[in-house]
């Protein structure tokens, strides 16, 4: 995150005879008040907000300064965690999870408590997530791609349930589709219906 720190600082002095000054009159001193603004933005608009700022600011060169922030944005991250409206087995669970993403195979850990709720879930590649979903005390964690030793690393706090890289974000598309029709009501869009997982399970 970055802080935008503008200030539109205090002008004293007059315009040229043939200038057109935003206030006041040419030849004639002018006095305004400073006036400081603060926006929190996320750094991928930072191009785009300066160039509004510049553009909306009356007159000269406007004074700024872009200040870093560690903050964490809790809107943004790469996985997700939710509860079930209604605990299930764990077992069942897990032969849940293979039919709703069409898995060829389930790879994971001893179950920790006989009943899950709370869910963690990362597409793709997810297994650096492991500690956020131990922290976040999540009962399962839905991903892909763990190593062998990886596995060891849930130290029995949740159930990890690797269910392949593709499997775990084949329904990214549908999503990226949905949005891009609420956003453009007129647009066209097409899903592929072409299965691109390298992968087969024998």
């Amino acid at each position: 995150m970055i802080r935008v720190v503008s200030v539109l600082k205090a002008k004293e002095g007059s315009a040229d005879e043939d200038a057109t000054p935003f206030l006041g009159k040419a030849g004639e001193l002018e006095v305004v008040k400073e006036v400081k603004i603060e926006v929190i933005i996320a750094e991928h608009a930072i191009s785009a907000v300066l160039q509004a700022m510049k553009a909306t600011h009356p007159y000269e060169e406007i004074a700024h300064d872009l200040i870093g922030l560690s903050n964490t944005n809790e809107y943004i991250g790469s996985g997700m965690i939710g509860s079930l409206e209604k605990g299930m087995e764990a077992m069942e669970f897990l032969h849940f999870v293979k039919k709703t993403f069409h898995c060829g195979t389930v790879r994971y850990t001893n179950p920790t408590k006989s009943v899950v709720k709370t869910i963690a879930v990362c597409g793709g590649s997810g297994s650096f997530l492991l500690k956020d979903a131990i922290r976040a005390k999540a009962d399962v964690f839905i991903t892909g791609d763990f190593k062998y030793h990886e596995f060891f690393d849930a130290e029995n706090h949740l159930m990890i349930a690797d269910i392949g890289h593709f499997e775990s974000e084949q329904y990214t598309s549908e999503w990226l589709v949905a949005q891009l029709k609420k956003k453009f009501t007129n647009f066209a869009v097409r899903l592929t219906s072409v299965n691109t997982n390298p992968i087969n399970y024998l």
